[in-house]
């Protein structure tokens, strides 16, 4: 039993789809990736995504930095300017969401209201 529960806690799916599979880390991640600079400030993608809290909007950027996904660049100016874009790794998992959201563009009906179109 004890290996089980070793095998699921170091599952690498499950390790690496908690760092971006919640709604809010989707949104940011498919934002700035369609943005047309690659680029956005926290205040343009709170603007994009307005049924997120500033703090929730704040953490899920701090757990995309933390998870690699996302780089925050602060320049040293007065106020400060802080920009948000994809890392490397943050566009490499960019066709896997587009996939993903191709699949949930077919699949709404089935899956969100039970019934086929």
């Amino acid at each position: 039993m004890a290996d089980t529960q070793t095998q699921y806690m170091d599952c690498p799916i499950r390790q690496v789809v908690s760092r971006f599979g919640d709604k809010w880390s989707m949104l940011v991640l498919y934002m700035l990736y369609s943005s047309e600079t690659g680029i956005l400030r926290f205040n343009e993608i709170r603007r994009l995504m307005t049924d997120c809290s500033q703090k929730m909007l704040s953490q899920t950027l701090k757990n995309l930095e933390h998870s690699h996904l996302v780089h925050r660049e602060v320049y040293p100016e007065v106020p400060p300017r802080v920009e948000y874009s994809l890392t490397d790794t943050g566009n490499s998992l960019m066709p896997a969401v587009n996939a993903l959201i191709a699949w949930a563009q077919e699949h709404f009906n089935e899956v969100v209201t039970g019934s086929r179109s």
